[in-house]
């Protein structure tokens, strides 16, 4: 039997009690002061997950996580995978009207998030039927980490290839936000995947792990799920990131992993304090979300000595498609071969059809045991997307001679702005609510640390005295603040075509010129 037969008839939670069984007092979990073996990880796990049994947790409900980094995001993931139930991811960062739409949208039976949060889930409607759980109660007491003994809980009963494990939101060409249902098979043959890059370098058992990017997001959870359930190392984490955090952490636990996104990595190397810590300790560091500029590829070799692996991938394979193959050839911008048992092609821009000879630019279409299930309550969309089993991903590429793959454009909208997706249309849709704002047009340049900045041009209604000023800190108001734009110019007129379609591609060169002059 292959890894992958044997993972479709295994859970992520059936994954970690083997982590458990293997290694039952190494470290699991450091959070700040909390460190948490691997056996007291799971009996935590286990006496959440009797606790929402308690509650009336059935199998199949789904649990929206609105959790920063730390041990209560992983003790209610696994919690609700032991349950069979579905993981909602949801950014801590969100507004009230972006929370609005995902709940709206996934309709969770449970909400785990801290007090703060309230005040957003406040102002959200159609939440009767949403038991919401804080991390603390009002008396400062934890509601995750629960000591009481465990009560009975039911039988494990999950279908790998058909559970649902994790709804991942992400965007379309619409830029309407999308849940890409991940199965318990996904996410572990995902894992496997990337782990079979790195096991030559890679010890059971013996590895730390940082985990510094948001746990709601696709790369960060499967990485998670990398350390904790596939080579049982323990996962050190950083609520958020900061780089003299991030150096602290390195020299107290000396990591030999860290995945990361290019402006982490830039943030690191320009730290004026970076010559005082030794950073030898890493094995491996994995460029996620963005390119790695190749200066910064070279720093980091020299400052590590590690391996620098790049790749590609995006919610809808779980998180990794394509990866740098360990022995293989250096290729300065190329997000590598694919990974194994994944298939990729390039096809034609019009049809989808043809398969393009090599050099030739097409869009990027890939198949593999990691794809998703569809997207939440969008058949229409997921028969658009997932054809004769290929997933069309709307990135557009070329493969090399080779077999190594380049990134030169999307047929998406979509920014990426220091490893974060940003979907125009969402920005524009905030900014459209705004009494004083007529018309608007919400694109991404290039940006030497962001990847890539978000800017939006504005025209005012007649007679409208609106400043950028005011106008930003609208937004602050309303969106989370990575996709709040870091330039609005305000103009009295937007370029479209004849048939009035408004020329994004038209603002992105000239703006994208400005910047070179």
């Amino acid at each position: 039997m292959s890894t992958f037969d044997y993972l479709s008839e295994t859970s992520i939670y059936e994954m970690l009690e083997k982590s458990v069984q293997e290694y039952p007092n190494r470290i699991a979990v450091i959070d700040g002061s909390i460190q948490c073996t691997y056996t007291q990880l799971k009996t935590w796990v286990d006496t959440f997950a009797s606790h929402l049994v308690q509650k009336g947790f059935q199998k199949g409900d789904r649990v929206g996580l609105m959790l920063p980094n730390g041990i209560h995001y992983v003790i209610s993931y696994y919690a609700t995978q032991r349950l069979g139930g579905t993981v909602v991811q949801v950014n801590p960062l969100y507004q009230t009207s972006e929370l609005q739409y995902i709940i709206d949208d996934s309709t969770p039976k449970w909400f785990i998030c801290q007090e703060h949060q309230s005040e957003k889930l406040d102002k959200i409607t159609n939440t009767n039927n949403m038991s919401v759980i804080f991390t603390k109660d009002k008396n400062g007491v934890d509601q995750i980490l629960l000591t009481e003994q465990i009560k009975e809980l039911p039988p494990l009963q999950i279908i790998a290839k058909e559970d649902v494990a994790v709804l991942q939101y992400t965007g379309g060409t619409t830029g309407k936000s999308k849940g890409a249902m991940l199965t318990h098979f996904n996410v572990l043959c995902n894992i496997h995947q990337t782990g079979a890059i790195y096991a030559p370098v890679i010890k059971k058992g013996e590895e730390r792990l940082l985990g510094i990017a948001p746990l709601t997001h696709a790369m960060a959870m499967t990485n998670m799920n990398y350390a904790l359930v596939c080579i049982a190392a323990t996962y050190i984490i950083l609520e958020k990131f900061n780089t003299k955090a991030l150096l602290e952490l390195i020299k107290e636990y000396r990591p030999t992993f860290f995945v990361g996104a290019p402006t982490m990595y830039i943030a690191l190397l320009n730290h004026p304090d970076l010559e005082q810590y030794d950073l030898s300790c890493f094995k491996l560091l994995l460029a996620g979300s963005a390119p790695l500029p190749v200066e910064v590829i070279k720093q980091l070799e020299e400052k590590t000595g590690a391996i620098i692996f790049e790749g590609y991938g995006l919610s809808e394979v779980t998180t990794s498609a394509t990866r740098t193959p360990l022995n293989g050839k250096r290729k300065i911008g190329s997000v590598g071969m694919p990974l194994p048992e994944t298939e990729a092609k390039i096809v034609d821009l019009e049809t989808g059809l043809k398969e393009m000879p090599n050099g030739e630019e097409g869009e990027l279409i890939v198949k593999g045991p990691q794809i998703m299930k569809g997207y939440w309550n969008k058949p229409l969309e997921t028969a658009e997307t997932i054809r004769d089993g290929w997933l069309y991903t709307g990135d557009i590429a070329i493969r090399d001679e080779d077999g190594y793959y380049f990134i030169v454009g999307r047929k998406k909208d979509m920014v990426i702005a220091g490893g974060l997706n940003i979907y125009p249309a969402e920005v524009e849709d905030v900014l459209y609510q705004h009494s004083d704002i007529a018309e608007t047009c919400v694109f991404g340049v290039p940006d030497a640390y962001l990847g890539e900045k978000l800017l939006a041009v504005v025209v005012l209604k007649e007679g409208s005295t609106l400043t950028e000023d005011e106008l930003l800190s609208w937004c602050e108001e309303r969106m989370a603040r990575y996709k709040v734009p870091r330039g609005i110019e305000f103009r009295d007129e937007i370029p479209k075509t004849f048939v009035g379609k408004v020329l994004r591609r038209k603002l992105v060169e000239e703006f994208a010129n400005k910047q070179n002059a």
